[in-house]
């Protein structure tokens, strides 16, 4: 049984490091190793994750997928979501979330058969009840916000968010000097939309064009 670590951070700098120790502290405390870390920043309400589906690709039945929290996992729509969990099922990977005690056990071997269904049935339970949650919490942050933008664009104070200037400069020169994709996501933590908006704004002779509001 491998232990593979997923982490999904908004920015890989801010977030990704503080879980990285959690989930190893976690897994050092029942004698286990994590054999690879998955990082990425793509949003949790897409399926559009590479390396998530990296992680899975690699593992082999019986293999330990652990996260920090179930919404790092999914804050995808039931669709996405089922879609999601029927890969995780049919390579038998079992999911460990720190925020789901039910899912600790099993990060340990089970003495018998009964016992190991039992646990798998009820973690399966409680994990699609979190990720329903997720999906939730993630819905009402999005109208609330839109309900903000709304009421600050009526009162003609909506600027909206101040672009991040230094990174996208260095993203730009990235983009120029040939590097690819996967590289640039990995060493900036941006998402993929923001930098296929930035790739935009070069032009077919290599030059940075106008910005793209």
């Amino acid at each position: 049984m491998f232990v593979r670590a997923y982490l999904r951070a908004s920015t890989i700098e801010q977030d990704a490091s503080r879980a990285r120790a959690d989930l190893e502290a976690f897994a050092a405390e029942r004698g286990l190793a994590i054999a690879a870390a998955y990082v990425e920043s793509e949003s949790g309400a897409s399926l559009q994750r590479p390396e998530l589906f990296r992680l899975l690709a690699d593992s082999r039945p019986g293999d330990v997928l652990l996260v920090e929290q179930v919404d790092r996992l999914s804050r995808l729509n039931a669709a996405d979501w089922e879609r999601l969990r029927a890969e995780i099922r049919q390579r038998r990977v079992k999911v460990v979330a720190l925020d789901l005690p039910t899912s600790w056990q099993l990060a340990v071997a089970h003495s018998d058969d009964f016992t190991a269904r039992m646990a798998e049935a009820i973690n399966g339970m409680l994990l699609d009840m979190l990720a329903a949650i997720a999906r939730k919490d993630y819905e009402d942050r999005r109208r609330r916000q839109a309900q903000g933008i709304a009421t600050a664009k009526a009162k003609g104070v909506y600027v909206g968010r101040p672009e991040d200037t230094e990174r996208n400069t260095a993203i730009l020169a990235m983009l120029q000097s040939g590097q690819s994709w996967n590289t640039i996501l990995k060493a900036t933590g941006c998402s993929r939309s923001t930098l296929a908006r930035l790739a935009k704004r070069l032009t077919p002779g290599g030059t940075v064009g106008a910005t793209i509001a």
